[in-house]
């Protein structure tokens, strides 16, 4: 359930009972014909179809990242990686206040990575409070599921592409990409980088039959319910 269909007297029923949350993470960012919003869309969706069935809130989710590299695209968004883990350390001083005490980010960027390092360093501080960081994306059982479909994956291509990512005015392009060379990318400057992989596609195809991403979606939440639901120690 989402924390927005709750009010304070029943999130304080609930913390009676139980002491999980979940806050998705995503960001703000280019991917090619998708929406600029692909991760935070899949991060809170993964989230809310993960905790429904076990009852956990899922508080809205922090929609900007750490993406410098795609600052030559309009729309983009970046946070400084000092700004996120300002943001995540306040998030995570209010969780514990309020009560909650086994904490799920689930994360759907590659460069919100130092929320991760933020949340060894903060369980550090506060005995008694568990941070759990999920990639939801790259998360063992997901990433095989990804792999058995076509091994040729990344950012903005098909891996991506759900229904609810789509955009109506934008149809996917036929074809595929070559995978770009991303240890080169990242010697880049955002310029530099716009013109080497074009519309943000960077690698395979645009799109898959949506009975493949269906499979995938529910190996996604699968994961995450199971990660969710424990053992958190």
């Amino acid at each position: 359930m989402r924390i927005r269909d709750m009010n304070w007297m029943q999130v304080e029923a609930y913390l009676e009972r139980d002491d999980r949350a979940v806050v998705p993470l995503g960001s703000t960012e280019q991917h090619a014909q998708l929406s600029l919003m692909v991760d935070c869309i899949l991060s809170e969706r993964v989230a809310v179809d993960a905790a429904e069935p076990l009852g956990v809130p899922v508080f809205p989710p922090v929609n900007y990242g750490i993406t410098p590299y795609f600052k030559g695209y309009p729309g983009t968004v970046s946070m400084r990686p000092e700004t996120l883990i300002a943001v995540f350390r306040d998030v995570f001083d209010s969780l514990k206040r309020a009560g909650f005490r086994r904490v799920m980010v689930v994360n759907g960027h590659g460069g919100n990575a130092p929320v991760a390092s933020l949340a060894q360093d903060w369980m550090s501080e506060n005995a008694g409070v568990t941070v759990r960081f999920h990639n939801w994306y790259n998360a063992p059982e997901t990433w095989k599921k990804v792999q058995e479909i076509d091994p040729a994956a990344s950012h903005a291509s098909w891996m991506e592409n759900f229904p609810w990512t789509r955009l109506a005015s934008a149809a996917a392009p036929a074809g595929a990409k070559d995978m770009v060379d991303i240890p080169r990318m990242m010697l880049m400057n955002p310029a530099e980088i716009r013109a080497y992989i074009g519309d943000g596609n960077m690698g395979g195809v645009y799109q898959k039959p949506d009975e493949e991403m269906m499979a995938l979606w529910e190996t996604a939440v699968e994961e995450t319910r199971a990660l969710l639901d424990g053992p958190w120690s």
